[in-house]
């Protein structure tokens, strides 16, 4: 997935998470008049929005933080390979045999 792709997704959550307080918030106080009834069903709906997102930017962090080892770790074998193309077989035996 690019970059690109995942910023996009990012924003398509934080607003359809925002759109669901919002939602439960003006539902509330459609159908109850006490602070404390509002409060309740509006910190019922976060407490379920907010580790949703938060694991999907979790998730896509953590993704891409492997992406980059992997991509590292492509680059220091290529690094090797040809480091060990320069050296005679024997010389190798002998030095790390």
């Amino acid at each position: 997935m690019t970059e690109l792709a995942r910023v996009q997704y990012g924003f398509y959550i934080i607003i359809l998470g925002l759109g669901a307080v919002l939602i439960a918030l003006f539902a509330a106080l459609y159908k109850w008049s006490s602070a404390s009834d509002v409060t309740t069903v509006v910190s019922s709906v976060g407490a379920i929005i907010g580790p949703i997102v938060g694991a999907f930017f979790g998730l896509h962090i953590g993704a891409a933080g492997k992406e980059k080892a992997e991509q590292d770790r492509d680059k220091a074998i290529k690094k090797v390979e040809a480091l060990m193309s320069a050296i005679e077989p024997a010389q190798f035996d002998n030095k790390y045999g």
